[in-house]
């Protein structure tokens, strides 16, 4: 094959993993079952470009890229850096499947899948910025592009597309799927599960988008709080009790964007909104489900917990998120409830919430 036409297929082949990835970004749009066939597509014109620069391949690994230029070299280390990531997002991508490879379990952390899927655009990015950069008689000026595009490709997957979720991504299940199935025994002495959701908390317009967001969703075409779906798994598992964290004053506001609005102003002044009592003396396990709110509980929950003695009681945190992780909930939980063993459980994101419950059930038979 002439290298002119390689060339072509090469850089062909890069536009379209670009094109690929971005529309694997836009997974709201999607769906899940078009993502990962989408992604299938996107490590078979991986391999196909692989083998296409097969020479290049030969020439890093014998070393004779050594008498390569700066920017040449430069351009090497992008591209290996680029090379593992995709391979681990390859696995990543398989282990968080639900539909194509559901019994890969290595690397099903959905956190890990958004943070390398993230890296690897950015990646891609810098990668393709390099032809120009390579070419480029202002290096300066196309180091700079070559460094804004890479942090544009990063920041949309680590803060767009949650943004694209929580904003325009509709929930509509079947509550029955959702919810019944398998027991679990519980060991020890029977939890109380308490939550916070948005339903039963939120001043909710008749006409109010079900969107994810660990917030809102549709149960057989019936609005409810993403955390109460949590709940209802864990009672259905363990055949226990759950009691929701209900503010009795002025309910926060139906728009995602004025609730945030409203939390920032609670979490700025330490607001602890009044609530419905929650009598937890009875109980030595507290499985405590909730959203995190920047990054910490909300405040109607450290009012539940600031109103309780848990003293010698373990308590569970189960958090749901648009991010990632626990943020500073954790610690902020040991301050609310002195004495109380805190166990961080599971942080789950928005996306993950309606098909939680084998995760939920494996855990209690874990533990």
């Amino acid at each position: 094959m002439k290298r002119s036409i390689v060339k072509i297929l090469g850089i062909a082949a890069d536009v379209l993993m670009f094109v690929i990835m971005l529309l694997q970004m836009l997974y709201v749009f999607m769906g899940n079952t078009l993502h990962e066939i989408l992604g299938i597509c996107f490590f078979a014109c991986l391999v196909f470009h692989l083998v296409l620069k097969r020479k290049w391949i030969k020439a890093l690994l014998t070393g004779k890229l050594r008498k390569a230029g700066k920017a040449q070299k430069l351009a090497a280390v992008i591209t290996c850096l680029l090379l593992g990531c995709t391979a681990v997002l390859m696995f990543s991508s398989m282990g968080v499947s639900r539909t194509i490879f559901p019994w890969f379990k290595l690397l099903g952390s959905a956190d890990l899948h958004r943070y390398l899927a993230s890296a690897v655009f950015g990646l891609m990015a810098v990668h393709g910025c390099m032809y120009g950069y390579v070419r480029a008689k202002r290096k300066k000026r196309a180091a700079v592009l070559t460094v804004l595009a890479g942090v544009a490709c990063v920041s949309f997957g680590l803060f767009g597309v949650p943004y694209l979720n929580r904003h325009f991504r509709t929930v509509d299940i079947s509550y029955a799927a959702a919810v019944t199935g398998e027991k679990a025994e519980w060991k020890g002495s029977e939890p109380l599960v308490v939550y916070f959701t948005r339903v039963g908390n939120t001043d909710l317009e008749p006409d109010v988008d079900a969107v994810s967001g660990a917030s809102l969703l549709l149960a057989d075409g019936e609005l409810m709080g993403s955390n109460r779906l949590l709940a209802d798994m864990l009672t259905d598992i363990i055949g226990c009790e759950a009691k929701a964290v209900t503010v009795t004053g002025k309910k926060y506001p139906s728009g995602y964007g004025a609730t945030v609005s409203v939390a920032i102003d609670e979490l700025r002044d330490k607001a602890r909104p009044e609530i419905v009592p929650i009598d937890v003396s009875g109980y030595e396990n507290i499985i405590l489900v909730y959203p995190l709110w920047w990054g910490t509980v909300p405040p109607a929950v450290s009012t539940f917990l600031e109103s309780n003695d848990f003293t010698g009681k373990t308590v569970y945190l189960i958090a749901t998120q648009g991010s990632y992780g626990f943020g500073s909930s954790t610690e902020d939980v040991k301050e609310s409830a002195p004495g109380a063993r805190v166990v961080e459980v599971m942080s789950i994101y928005c996306d993950d919430i309606p098909d939680s419950r084998d995760t939920l059930l494996d855990w209690v038979k874990r533990r």
